[in-house]
């Protein structure tokens, strides 16, 4: 199995595609508006995904998070609130805002479930810092370390309990970032001691099943290389300091703050001790470098995605959706 993970350009597979991806034997793969046109559609596309794959419980990711980050939206799929929502709650009513973030979470997996996606790309656990870029913004669950973990707690338990993966990002932290990582590298030159405010939340919540980490650089810790290129960072700080022992990886390999040829940033973030790299574009020039580069995944990073999907191999209970929004509505009512 090889530590990458790719995306596809379309609604449905392309011949090379197929070929492609039956050659690479990916650890997983993930989609994207361009991927998502209708339940029919989707549910036929992971379907297929998981039949190249070989295996009922490879990892199908999205960034479904809610708010202006949602691959799958209406009319064909209901929106969902923005994290921010629940951060406002919680300022009021603490108990009700993860009861709310844990129903809109449930809710939110049974969508992803019935589509045959298995892992999405929530919660954040990024501290909202003030003057920092906007790329996190409304779409983190507050500026309190303790409230960060609470919430998020919550929606890994209530994504779990319908059999949906969870992904803790970004992993040391992105709050602080005074640029987007998408455009440019961000540099953080907080001290070892104000960023664990920072850590706090990952902390709290090591033991979730995956993790993705940041493209920006800590100077704190290494100045000269991103968390996701660092071995310094992934072994000292996340791994050891943070505890973190589930699934890693790491950004999407396109983002602007890497350098280099995509065969170098897919090789070194695998190197620097990430479990898999994440390729998203779909794009096959780029994909057939990636999968150059990477090497076959470690037993450890097989061991710990065995780990983290055996949380999809459940019987659902009754959980009903429209109870589930009814429930977070109103007490998202209450802020």
């Amino acid at each position: 199995m090889q530590a990458a993970i790719y995306g596809l350009e379309g609604f449905d597979l392309k011949a090379d595609e197929r070929d492609f991806f039956r050659d690479a034997d990916p650890a997983g793969f993930i989609l994207f508006r361009r991927n998502c046109e209708s339940q029919g559609q989707l549910l036929r596309l992971t379907d297929d995904l998981r039949g190249i794959a070989g295996r009922d419980d490879v990892p199908i990711l999205i960034d479904q998070e809610g708010g202006r980050v949602a691959r799958m939206r209406p009319p064909e799929w209901p929106a969902f609130p923005a994290a921010e929502k629940f951060a406002l709650l919680y300022r009021a009513a603490p108990s009700s805002a993860i009861e709310a973030v844990r129903a809109n979470a449930r809710a939110l997996a049974l969508m992803l479930r019935a589509a045959g996606v298995n892992v999405n790309a929530l919660p954040l656990l990024d501290v909202r810092q003030e003057g920092a870029t906007d790329i996190i913004g409304d779409r983190a669950l507050g500026s309190e370390p303790m409230q960060v973990a609470a919430l998020g707690r919550a929606v890994l338990d209530g994504m779990a309990s319908v059999g949906v993966v969870g992904i803790v990002k970004h992993i040391p932290g992105h709050g602080r970032a005074l640029v987007d990582s998408h455009q440019e590298l961000p540099v953080v030159t907080a001290t070892a001691d104000e960023m664990e405010t920072d850590l706090e939340p990952f902390e709290r919540l090591s033991a979730a099943p995956m993790g993705m980490t940041a493209h920006v650089v800590y100077t704190a810790w290494d100045s000269e290389r991103p968390a996701s290129l660092s071995a310094t960072v992934i072994k000292d700080i996340i791994r050891e300091r943070i505890g973190f022992d589930g699934w890693l990886m790491s950004d999407d390999l396109g983002m602007e703050a890497l350098r280099g040829d995509f065969a170098s940033r897919a090789a070194g973030v695998v190197e620097a001790g990430c479990d898999v790299a994440l390729h998203c574009s779909g794009k096959m020039d780029e994909m057939i470098a990636v999968a150059s580069a990477v090497p076959a995944m470690t037993p450890e990073g097989e061991n710990r995605l065995s780990r983290a999907m055996a949380g999809t191999r459940i019987d659902l209970d009754r959980i009903d959706f429209a109870e589930e929004i009814a429930k977070r509505d109103q007490l998202l009512a209450l802020a």
